[in-house]
């Protein structure tokens, strides 16, 4: 295992679990899971947390399960996932004019882009969670990937922006900061959960990603390596076990328990003389349930989530032939019985289950398989591609510098760096930090003064007492 890499923990707050995962990457680049634990979410409704308290406790329970599973972890901060009603996204555009046109473009440049992207006009109850590029152009060349090294005088990009309720993100921030962690970023889910189950062949082909959790079923279109698309559906399986819950006449744990063991999301797989028994309260007569029609239930909900899918895709233009990877199925709804079947025939376009595997070290518990613990695998991995971008950065950075300091020593004749190097500081420094470093400065002349001063002092003294003897 690379033990330079950082441990990254990935938290899920769900509408029915809540869930943490830690780890790290290895030398292969493949991610070995150090601790893992999870417990039941009762204070999150389609994926908005309603009850802090209940969350904090949720929370604080999938860390002590996370903790006994490798006691020698130490969590203080986390990649948290998002979702609920809330989220929206929208389409922008941005260009900025260089003044340094004999340079090329660098990252500084696409980080100036970005960031000017935050300044974009929403409703004042909104927030901006994520700014993510989509395709750049440079003077007159489009289309453009990665435009690092590129020469140009105008360089723009098109955004997919993602904003969510103020209200909301501030609920989830006071939850996970209450529980004793520190936020690093939040990730929009089914982003986090595409990471996971994704190649890069995937990315290029074109696939939609259909994360059907608890409370919500998330969606991200990804065409030719570019986000295309996102939205929140707001039904999931939390409505599914409701359905059943108040069709048949059962209790929620009951058609929970129903829709696991016997559920199927095509009702013709059904057969039509199988029955599921369930004990009666307070000695009232056992009820029968048809398996044929818990089917119909669950096909009707599961149907009208995959219609809107279908409306997603048609309103970006994106059919089946545009969809060469198909459609990916994560997240704990999708591990119900013929889903594959019922998604080919109501959206035309082929399916399959993503399992979180794709990047994860053997050697793992067989759970962290399981397609509902793809947003949590996937937080980690955004996590170290965030780590590996930031390093990135500073080598960049770093490369800059040297080669700034070098040519500005050959321009003047000087041996010394100290100049150079507290210029080049300085640039990337506050003002309140400059006015700190002086004063350090300051206070360090001031000391050496005065050590010399004594240091002469005494030696004066020292030459008159040898003078008497």
């Amino acid at each position: 295992m690379n033990q330079e890499a950082p441990i990254i923990v990935g938290l899920d707050i769900g509408t029915t679990k809540i869930a943490a995962i830690a780890g790290r990457k290895n030398e292969y680049g493949k991610l070995e899971i150090l601790g893992f634990g999870k417990a039941p979410s009762f204070g999150v409704q389609h994926g908005m947390v309603l009850n802090i308290d209940q969350t904090i406790k949720a929370i604080r329970q999938a860390l002590e399960n996370c903790y006994t599973s490798n006691p020698n972890l130490e969590i203080n901060e986390v990649y948290v996932g998002i979702a609920g009603h809330h989220i929206k996204s929208l389409q922008t555009r941005g260009d900025i004019v260089r003044s340094d046109t004999d340079a090329e473009v660098s990252q500084k440049d696409i980080d100036q882009l970005i960031n000017d992207q935050y300044k974009t006009v929403i409703p004042a109850s909104d927030q901006i969670i994520d700014v993510i590029p989509q395709q750049y152009i440079v003077d007159s060349l489009q289309n453009i990937t990665y435009p690092i090294g590129m020469s140009g005088v105008k360089v723009g990009a098109n955004f997919h922006i993602i904003t969510g309720d103020k209200n909301a993100i501030r609920n989830i921030n006071r939850s996970v900061e209450k529980s004793g962690l520190k936020i690093h970023d939040l990730v929009l889910q089914p982003l986090a959960s595409a990471a996971a189950v994704m190649c890069d062949l995937d990315f290029e082909a074109g696939v939609a990603i259909v994360d059907i959790g608890g409370g919500t079923t998330d969606l991200a279109v990804f065409y030719e390596g570019i986000l295309k698309h996102t939205a929140v559906i707001p039904y999931g399986g939390e409505n599914i076990t409701n359905d059943i819950k108040n069709g048949l006449g059962v209790l929620k744990t009951q058609a929970e328990q129903m829709k696991v063991q016997f559920g199927y999301a095509l009702a013709d797989e059904a057969r039509n003389n199988a029955y599921i028994t369930i004990p009666g309260l307070r000695g009232q007569n056992p009820k029968e349930i048809s398996v044929k029609n818990l089917a119909h239930i669950i096909q009707a909900r599961m149907s009208e989530i995959l219609d809107f899918v279908v409306y997603h895709l048609k309103q970006i233009g994106m059919d089946s032939k545009m969809l060469n990877g198909g459609i990916i199925l994560t997240g704990g709804g999708s591990q119900l019985k013929h889903l594959i079947q019922l998604t080919e025939y109501t959206t035309g376009v082929s399916a399959r289950i993503g399992y979180p595997n794709e990047h994860l070290a053997s050697g793992h518990i067989d759970e962290l398989t399981k397609p509902m613990y793809a947003t949590c695998v996937g937080l980690i991995l955004k996590g170290y591609n965030d780590y590996e971008n930031d390093r990135k950065a500073l080598e960049e950075n770093y490369i800059t510098i040297n080669t700034s300091y070098k040519a500005k020593e050959q321009a003047s004749g000087k041996t010394g760096h100290e100049d150079w190097v507290h210029e080049e500081e300085e640039a990337t420094l506050s003002a309140a930090e400059i006015q700190e470093r002086k004063a350090r400065e300051r206070n360090a002349s001031l000391k050496n003064f005065l050590d010399r001063m004594k240091t002469k002092i005494i030696d004066m003294f020292t030459e008159e007492e040898d003078a008497k003897l």
